[in-house]
C-alpha cells in the first residue's frame, strides 16, 4: 500500500492476543524497572515464566518462545514497540541504532576493513569481515534488513560477525543507498553492483572468486533474491547460494500472517506500510515489479539453491513460505527451514539466548554446510 498512512498499526484478530494482561505488565514493570537486556539474556527460564505470570502467547499452533515474549513486553512497557520507531526516518534510524547497542554482542574474533565500491549512484561504502586463517573461503555478499529505510552495521554487524567466524566464510556488508533519500530501484543497483564487484576482487580480498552467495534479511534477504534473478537475466555468473532470511518477496500482496502478526510481534504492519511507502512510493516502479517482488517474476528456474528462513510469528511468513515453494516448482533447490516460535529479526536478538540464539546457530551451520559441499 502506498499514499497516506494510517496513524496507528493495524490489529487483527491474532494480534489481539499478543498484549500482556494488565497484572502481567505490571509484574514486569514493578521487577525489572528499566530492564536492561543483558538482565534478560541472564535470567534462567523459569525466572522468565515468573515474570510473565505464566502467560503465554499460542496462535495458528505455534507457542511464542519466552526470551522473545519477555522481550517484547519489555519493549512495550519501554513504549519502544516496532522496527520504525518514528515517522522521521531521521528519528528512527537513531532510535534502532540505540536500540541494538543495548543488546548483548556475541563475541567473534574477526577484522574489519573498510570497502568502496563503484556503484552507479557513487561508491557504496561496504565493509569486509574476515577471521584468521580464512584465505580462499567462500564470500558472502550480505544485505541488511530495516525496511529499506534504516538498519546497518550497527543494528547487524554483530551478526555477520558471527557468520563470518562460524560459518568460516569472509562477508562482505554493504552499506547500500536508503530510503527515502534513494527510492527503488536504488538499493536493487548497489546491490547488484556489489555483488558484481565482489565476484571481480574475491581474490584480491582474500576470498575464493568460485564461491560468492548473496545474503541478507527481511529488505536484505529481498535484495539477494533480486540479486540473483538480475544476475541470470543478464547471464553473469550466479551465486553459488542465496541465504534468504524472512524475505520481503511481494510488496502488492496481503497475506494471512500480515493479519494474524500485525501488532505486538516486533515487525507491524504499520511498519511494513511506512516502509514500502519510503521504498516504492513515487518511485515509478510498481509494487508488482519483480525488481521489489521477486516472488511475482515470470520465470523462477536457474536460480542458486537457497536457504529460505522463516519464523512463525513474522507477518512475511507466508510470503517467505509462497517464494520457498515457488522455487521449488520451478526445479530449484531449496532448504527451507521454519522456526514456529521465533518472530521476524530474532537473529537480531540472538544475544539474549533462548530459541533466538539456537535457530541463528542452525541457520549458520547450514550455511556452513551448504557452502563446503559446494
Amino acid at each position: 500500500m502506498t499514499g497516506s498512512l494510517p496513524g496507528r498499526p493495524e490489529t487483527s484478530p491474532g494480534a489481539k492476543t499478543a498484549p500482556l494482561p494488565p497484572d502481567v505488565r505490571d509484574r514486569v514493570q514493578r521487577v525489572l524497572g528499566a530492564p536492561t537486556l543483558h538482565a534478560i539474556s541472564r535470567a534462567p527460564n523459569r525466572i522468565k515464566r515468573l515474570l510473565l505470570g505464566g502467560h503465554s502467547i499460542t496462535i495458528d499452533g505455534n507457542t511464542l518462545d519466552t526470551t522473545l515474549q519477555l522481550m517484547l513486553a519489555t519493549s512495550r512497557v519501554s513504549g519502544r514497540e516496532g522496527l520504525i520507531l518514528s515517522e522521521d526516518v531521521v528519528t528512527a534510524r537513531r532510535r534502532i541504532n540505540a536500540l541494538a547497542a543495548r543488546f548483548p554482542r556475541v563475541k567473534a574474533d574477526v577484522t574489519l576493513t573498510e570497502v568502496s565500491v563503484p556503484g552507479p549512484g557513487g561508491d557504496i561504502p561496504a565493509l569486509h569481515i574476515r577471521s584468521a586463517g580464512d584465505d580462499g573461503a567462500p564470500l558472502l555478499v550480505y544485505y541488511h534488513g530495516g525496511g529499506f529505510v534504516e538498519g546497518g552495521y550497527e543494528t547487524h554487524g554483530n551478526l555477520c560477525e558471527v557468520i563470518c567466524q562460524q560459518a568460516g566464510v569472509q562477508v562482505l556488508f554493504v552499506d547500500y543507498r536508503l530510503a527515502p533519500e534513494h527510492k527503488a530501484p536504488a538499493a536493487v543497483d548497489d546491490a547488484y553492483a556489489a555483488y558484481l564487484w565482489a565476484r571481480e576482487h574475491a581474490a584480491e580480498l582474500g576470498a575464493d572468486p568460485a564461491r560468492v552467495a548473496v545474503g541478507g534479511d527481511s529488505a536484505g534477504g529481498n535484495l539477494a533474491a533480486v540479486v540473483a534473478l538480475r544476475a541470470r537475466d543478464e547471464g553473469v555468473p550466479s551465486p553459488l547460494l542465496q541465504l534468504l532470511l524472512y524475505p520481503i518477496t511481494n510488496f502488492a500482496g496481503r497475506t494471512r500472517s500480515m493479519g494474524l502478526f500485525a501488532d505486538g510481534f516486533f515487525l507491524r504492519r504499520w511498519d511494513m506500510d511506512f516502509a514500502q511507502d519510503k521504498y516504492v512510493g513515487d518511485s515509478g516502479v510498481d509494487p508488482t515489479d519483480p525488481r521489489v517482488s521477486p516472488l511475482l517474476a515470470d520465470d523462477l528456474s536457474g536460480l542458486p539453491p537457497s536457504i529460505l528462513v522463516t519464523a512463525g510469528f513474522d507477518p512475511l511468513r507466508d510470503e517467505g513460505r509462497q517464494y520457498a515453494e515457488a522455487l521449488r516448482a520451478a526445479g530449484n533447490t531449496v532448504d527451507a527451514r521454519e522456526f514456529g516460535s521465533l518472530i521476524h529479526a530474532f537473529p537480531n536478538f540472538f544475544g539474549l539466548g533462548g530459541g533466538a540464539a539456537t535457530a541463528t546457530y542452525e541457520i549458520i551451520s547450514a550455511l556452513r554446510a551448504h557452502l563446503s559441499r559446494s
